[in-house]
């Protein structure tokens, strides 16, 4: 079975060797750019399965990085661990909104970084079993070829809002707990509800005319609407 490659964005040299050297000690093929321009020039070059992303770097931001990878055919299913000194809930959010599949704060430690690693890969790798086509109400999932579509129209999802959406639409009817959509749909890379709520606003949003059928249940969380109440 091929390695996994991983891209570490960091412009902290004794961070990026640290990493670097675990990684690899971790069984992961690694690459490592000093600045956000450099990593999106590796990511032309190879196409990684994973970037771990510092937030503050040299030439083009995190940020920046993250909108140019998403933008891009080719990278825009790409897993993205944001790395940061920030700790603030908005700058979490902001990471999330704009496309990140996880958020991790410095200091860290490099073995809760390599398990939310191994997390992000074990859920897109699951994604690829049991029924591949899910549909409810006109939206469409497919897991193996990782789509999603809205009528006629795809969607064009982060890994972590395809996962969401395709937990919701496999059971149309069934509230989900906030914590449920973190556990079962994310993995356990993500530690805060609000993380949850970024998500849905921006799968909403993508889904325009269809975006009512994920509905708020007050006090839980979420659901898709259940066929059988659609007209009524």
């Amino acid at each position: 079975m091929p390695k996994h490659h991983v891209l570490i964005i960091e412009d902290d040299r004794s961070l990026s060797d640290v990493l670097l050297y675990n990684l690899e000690q971790a069984g992961y093929c690694v690459s490592v750019a000093c600045d956000g321009q450099d990593g999106l020039n590796h990511v032309r070059n190879k196409v990684p399965d994973v970037v771990v992303l510092d937030l503050m770097l040299p030439v083009m931001d995190g940020l920046e990085v993250c909108r140019r990878l998403r933008a891009n055919p080719a990278s825009q299913d790409v897993l993205v661990v944001m790395l940061t000194a920030k700790s603030e809930a908005t700058d979490q959010v902001v990471g999330l909104a704009m496309g990140a599949d996880d958020y991790v704060t410095k200091p860290f430690s490099v073995k809760v970084l390599l398990e939310r690693i191994k997390a992000l890969l074990r859920r897109r790798s699951s994604a690829t079993g049991e029924q591949s086509v899910a549909a409810s109400q006109g939206v469409v999932v497919d897991r193996r070829r990782h789509s999603a579509m809205e009528g006629d129209q795809p969607l064009d999802l982060t890994p972590s809002e395809f996962a969401l959406l395709d937990m919701l639409v496999r059971q149309p009817g069934r509230a989900f707990t906030r914590s449920e959509l973190v556990d079962d749909a994310l993995g356990d890379t993500l530690v805060f509800d609000r993380t949850i709520d970024v998500h849905i606003r921006a799968i909403r949003q993508k889904l325009g005319r269809s975006s009512e059928l994920i509905e708020t249940v007050r006090g839980v969380g979420y659901r898709f609407r259940d066929p059988g109440k659609a007209h009524s």
